[in-house]
């Protein structure tokens, strides 16, 4: 049992009104405590290690309520195998003993399987609706003689059918042509439509060893109690008390705390690197969503970084608020900068938190179909992808003291006993790799074992999380030692402000243990063209430094501070010449011309902001007279231009058009004009509340969720949906690719769409919301 899925959990929300219907507002408060009881079923169930759902399986195959002997029977196990996992069941509030010692389960709890180890549904549920008359012809064929009343009757054919050493008997009894039949029905892969002509199933019913609905259909069921039987008194449902255990190599606590520290420290300095770039210049996302494939290698390079490091720098970034959209780019909001001011533990704890309760596995890089998928794409919230990191931590836990996993890949076949439904990637070599991964990069998982840090964020302990944390990360240091060959080394996480300045006066050229910056002409250039005066910056550095500055240093900063501006560049949109000063003067007096901006830059040049055509009409006005020179030097030539209207020639017999000839009456014109500026320029969209209605319910709620599709195309598919007709859809998929897919057998459940893809060849989910067209199929 890997995950609910959409038709369990549909199931699960049975009592869910159809979404086209309004509910009887009587009923709303009830609802809403019904549907807050199946919300806490499903988060328990997630949290669950392997046994408890086991049990909780075999607990919905039995009759309610059962005795516990008769669950330890079914489990082949004793009172004391099953203690532990049916406390945990109980303490959840999913089952509960009463005071004869009887089992019972929250009905929302056994609605989660379909059919409970595969064994379908007991004798009781298929005899519900047979009639009392043939409830008495079963019994006597049975033997009994339960009585005249139908619940007696029907009491008594349960009863007979829940005893095995009866069922095994009656069974052994049976006719060769009833065993037949019954072998061939007990094929679990398809239905069974009979008739009553056959001696063996004749039998078989008979006795209700085979009962058929009663819905008109004629499929034959074999009760529960009967797959039962079939399987023998040797046979147990499935039930793996105990975890399994991952080859172990032998740890201290010292190397585990080594490992963590190193991993933590370079996953903070990383993320400390990568988002100051993300600042400097916003992450460019593709037209579809999220950051593609192109821009995070681009980030991983500029970076020195894998793109499962990006990838996990940025979706915890965002999902602690540190960066935001902005219209198609991925930029650092205000909290950013507090974020960046903190120490480096602080700012650990805080994407640590960001990742444990991400709703999806950040590093994640293929879809099923193994096409990309982008990075911070805001995908819909994926429960089993939280489960599956619960799942890795508990899996380290797991293992005995002094001990760790041969490889962290390895915890991952550990993580299904832990919980039994949790995610894994499509495109993870082994199973829950990428988590794995996950774990070990941020240092939650060392050395094939639980860390400080990762036994804080499992037992939901944030004090002892930040403790951890100091403890394993050292503090940013504010010093460098600069070098007499030009360079600035940084041991260990630098502050935000040492960072910041020497990022501004030389540039990064390596980022780990220890940073390493260069000086050089380029770089201090920019520093002086930021507004850096040379003293200025030789005061900051010898702040920062425990030695004095190296001579090479000093007199490089004297040459760029001295070629630095010997080249001036003037904005203008154009110039004004004269070889007369004396006429220039006068224009750059003159003050109906100040809204030109004119300024001199020469004897004989004016600058002006203004373009060259209106600093030429606003001198004219003015009573000069300028001339406009072209891009050679040369005067310009201005020459009134002719407009002429181009038409087709026509015949010298060419009549004048009909349409000319005729003048329609004024009134007729008016009318006319009249109605068509009172006609609507389209057909009025639904509207219930304004009296235009929908079509269709299904066309109201498709018309809710879609939010590209016109209403001709929503008419379209709510069509297809009513009638069972295929579809074709142009869809947009999570990796931003743009497909046509022909779609059959059609269902919905906002926001999503259900139907078998003819291009896969497979059942496939559509989230309605990316849909961008419906064609015919």
């Amino acid at each position: 049992m890997r995950s609910l899925g959409a038709q369990q959990l549909r199931r699960l929300l049975d009592a869910r009104p159809d979404a086209a219907v309004a509910p009887d507002p009587r009923s709303l408060g009830e609802l809403a405590e019904r549907l807050q009881r199946i919300g806490s079923v499903v988060d328990a169930l997630n949290k669950l290690p392997l046994p408890c759902l086991q049990l909780a399986q075999a607990l919905a195959a039995l009759p309610q309520p059962t005795h516990r002997t008769t669950l330890e029977t079914l489990l082949g196990t004793d009172a004391q195998g099953i203690s532990a996992a049916l406390d945990t069941l109980t303490a959840q509030a999913l089952v509960w003993p009463d005071l004869a010692g009887r089992l019972h389960m929250a009905p929302a709890l056994r609605g989660a399987w379909e059919s409970p180890l595969g064994l379908g549904q007991g004798v009781a549920e298929l005899l519900a609706a047979v009639t009392s008359a043939e409830l008495g012809r079963t019994a006597a064929k049975l033997g009994l003689r339960p009585g005249t009343r139908r619940q007696d009757r029907l009491d008594a054919i349960v009863a007979h059918h829940q005893d095995p050493h009866t069922m095994l008997g009656l069974l052994a009894s049976a006719p060769p042509s009833a065993r037949e039949a019954l072998t061939r029905l007990l094929d679990p892969e398809e239905y069974h439509e009979i008739g009553r002509s056959g001696t063996g199933e004749r039998w078989l019913l008979e006795r209700a060893l085979l009962v058929v609905d009663q819905s008109g259909y004629g499929l034959a069921h074999v009760p529960a109690e009967v797959r039962l039987a079939q399987h023998g008194p040797d046979w147990h449902a499935p039930f793996d008390p105990q975890p399994p255990t991952p080859a172990l190599v032998a740890v201290t606590e010292d190397e585990i705390e080594r490992e963590a520290a190193a991993a933590s420290t370079s996953f903070a300095g990383q993320a400390t690197v990568l988002l100051a770039r993300c600042a400097e210049r916003p992450v460019v996302a593709l037209k579809s969503g999220g950051v593609g494939a192109r821009e995070l290698a681009r980030l991983g390079k500029e970076n020195g970084c894998e793109e499962a490091v990006v990838r996990l720098v940025l979706e915890c970034a965002y999902a602690a608020g540190l960066v935001e959209y902005e219209g198609t780019d991925l930029a650092v909001t205000d909290a950013y900068d507090v974020w960046a001011s903190w120490e480096p533990a602080e700012r650990l704890v805080l994407l640590l938190r960001a990742w444990w309760l991400l709703g999806l596995t950040p590093t994640g890089s293929r879809d099923e179909d193994g096409k990309a998928v982008p990075a911070v794409r805001r995908a819909a919230h994926c429960t089993g992808c939280a489960t599956a990191r619960q799942g890795v931590l508990s899996a380290a836990a797991s293992l005995p003291p002094g001990h760790g996993a041969r490889a962290v890949a390895d915890l991952g076949s550990s993580v299904s006993w832990f919980r039994p439904l949790a995610d894994e990637l499509p495109d993870d070599a082994t199973p829950f790799a990428s988590v794995a991964r996950e774990a070990e990069l941020l240092g939650t998982v060392a050395r094939g074992a639980l860390t400080p840090l990762g036994a804080a964020l499992l037992g939901q302990d944030q004090a002892a999380l930040r403790d951890h944390a100091r403890r394993l990360l050292p503090d940013a240091t504010d010093r460098a030692r600069i070098g007499a060959d030009l360079t600035a080394v940084v041991t260990g996480t630098p502050t935000a402000g040492l960072a910041a300045l020497l990022d501004s006066l030389a540039d990064r050229e390596t980022r780990s243990a220890a940073s390493v910056w260069r000086f050089s002409p380029a770089s201090l250039r920019r520093a002086l063209d930021a507004g850096h005066t040379p003293d200025r910056i030789e005061a900051d550095l010898r702040e920062v430094t425990d030695a004095a500055l190296p001579q090479a240093l000093s007199y490089l900063i004297t040459d760029a501070a001295r070629r630095h501006g010997r080249i001036r560049l003037a904005p203008a949109a154009c110039a004004l010449v004269s070889e007369d000063p004396a006429l220039l003067v006068e224009v750059a007096a003159h003050r109906g011309l100040t809204r030109l901006g004119l300024r001199s830059v020469a004897p004989t040049v004016l600058l002006c902001r203004a373009e060259p055509d209106a600093a030429l009409a606003a001198l004219r006005a003015a009573g000069f007279s300028p001339v406009a020179t072209a891009d050679d030097g040369s005067v310009r030539v201005e020459r009134p231009g002719r407009r002429r209207v181009s038409q087709p020639a026509v015949a010298a017999t060419a009549t004048v058009p009909a349409a000319r000839r005729s003048v329609p009456e004024a009134g007729r014109s008016a009318d006319l004009a009249a109605r068509l500026l009172a006609a609507p320029d389209h057909a009025p969209q639904p509207c219930p509340g304004a009296g235009v209605p929908y079509g269709s319910d299904t066309e109201e709620i498709l018309d809710g969720t879609t939010d590209a599709l016109p209403l001709a195309d929503v008419r379209q598919l709510a069509y297809a949906i009513d009638e069972g007709e295929p579809i074709t859809i142009e869809y947009i998929a999570a990796s931003g690719s743009r497909t046509v897919r022909t779609v059959s057998e059609l269902d919905f459940d906002p926001p999503y769409l259900y139907g078998y893809c003819h291009l896969r060849q497979d059942n496939r989910v559509f989230a309605l919301s990316r849909i961008q067209a419906v064609l015919p199929a």
